[in-house]
């Protein structure tokens, strides 16, 4: 579900490093199912030992308002902190047990801080409380411009939710933006804007973080008979200087390319389509590592002979300093205000009055005091 083509993103996928960090009851079915990549399965006559087993996360029935007053929830911490435009409460094959209605609460801090001892004042409401259907991938839009790092799936009172998904756009933060790093990594801000066949599994599962154990995790095609070629296009978290790639075959015996070619658009010239990398040869399951040097690219296309699959692309270089400039801007422009003053209590030598112009225009070069930008990207703007 992570992997949509030039869209949404979902944040809290378990497959980009979202984790369900706590909740208060999961006495039927486990919190971990609801942020699962695949879609949730049903089973008939699958019974434990405290009742039908869910491919979801399910709890235990309010009865004695004295005993269990309130309702139940979930905090989930999003493998990609970003701007969230809108959240799936999935009540797949919860008919009779599914909660009637749901609501969502954000917060977003420096580091991995204890969610659910946050206080009240941290939350803010992205979904208030709305009507649920059973057995229905409830789809609701986010009125929301910040970045946020956790979400809160509370359930009123109680039931059972599939899936979460939280879709959204990802914000980098820019201390992770410098020096080299992975340009076209969905994490940073990359995406695949572009495919030729996706018949297997989705090209957008190439620039997710980590290695997959199988091929169902990386990007596989339909087998060519047309005489063509098959191909995948990498918009670039911003304008920067390729030097490597990494073309990760690994897990793909039969089924992996024969030879690939990478091209780019330079910086200014979105049509302007010039060869990276010359066609060469690719090995079943192996990890090839290939030296670049272009200037400012945008875009990388990459063109696999005659077809097949692969693990994982990855496009090493540095950011141009106006791409990392507005990535900068636009992170601190995204920040909740208590993570904001989280982050400036950090500075060193922030003197007050600069702390003030900040909080006054954040989205202004201007307004960013010199001991912010040294701490954020390790230079004077």
């Amino acid at each position: 579900m992570a992997e949509q083509l030039g869209g949404l993103t979902d944040l809290a996928c378990s497959n980009v490093g979202g984790r369900v960090v706590y909740a208060n009851d999961q006495l039927f079915a486990d919190r971990r199912n609801l942020i699962r990549p695949e879609p949730s399965a049903y089973q008939v006559h699958t019974y434990g030992p405290d009742g039908k087993i869910y491919d979801g996360w399910e709890t235990r029935r309010r009865r004695d308002p004295a005993d269990r007053p309130g309702h139940d929830f979930a905090i989930v911490r999003l493998g990609i902190p970003g701007i969230v435009r809108s959240v799936v409460v999935d009540t797949a094959h919860f008919r009779g047990n599914y909660p009637p209605f749901a609501s969502i609460e954000a917060t977003a801090s420096e580091g991995y801080p204890v969610a659910q001892d946050l206080p009240e004042s941290a939350w803010t409401t992205i979904l208030p409380q709305v009507p649920l259907k059973g057995d229905t991938a409830n789809t609701f839009e986010v009125n929301s411009d910040r970045r946020w790092t956790h979400v809160r799936l509370s359930i009123h009172p109680d039931g059972g939710v599939a899936r979460l998904r939280v879709l959204g756009e990802a914000v980098p933060d820019p201390r992770h933006l410098t020096g080299t790093i992975d340009l076209a990594a969905l994490a940073n801000g990359g995406a695949v804007v572009g495919c030729s066949d996706m018949f297997y599994s989705s090209a957008g599962k190439l620039i997710q973080p980590g290695d997959p154990a199988t091929t169902e995790g990386g990007w596989e095609n339909a087998r060519r008979r047309d005489g063509g070629n098959d191909w995948v296009v990498f918009a670039l978290a911003g304008a920067g200087y390729l030097r490597r790639a990494v073309i990760d075959t690994s897990h793909f015996l039969g089924n992996a390319p024969g030879e690939v070619r990478l091209s780019g658009t330079p910086l200014g010239e979105p049509d302007n389509w010039q060869e990276v990398l010359p066609r060469q040869p690719l090995r079943p399951d192996s990890v090839h590592q290939l030296r670049i040097g272009f200037d400012l690219l945008t875009q990388v296309r990459m063109d696999v002979y005659p077809d097949g699959g692969m693990s994982r692309v990855r496009l090493f270089g540095e950011l141009h300093r106006d791409a990392l400039t507005a990535l900068t801007l636009r992170y601190l422009a995204a920040l909740p205000d208590g993570h904001l003053e989280e982050l400036l209590l950090a500075v060193p030598d922030l003197s007050s009055e600069d702390a003030d112009r900040l909080r006054s225009s954040r989205g202004s070069l201007e307004t960013v005091p010199p001991a912010l930008w040294a701490y954020l990207v390790d230079w004077s703007g």
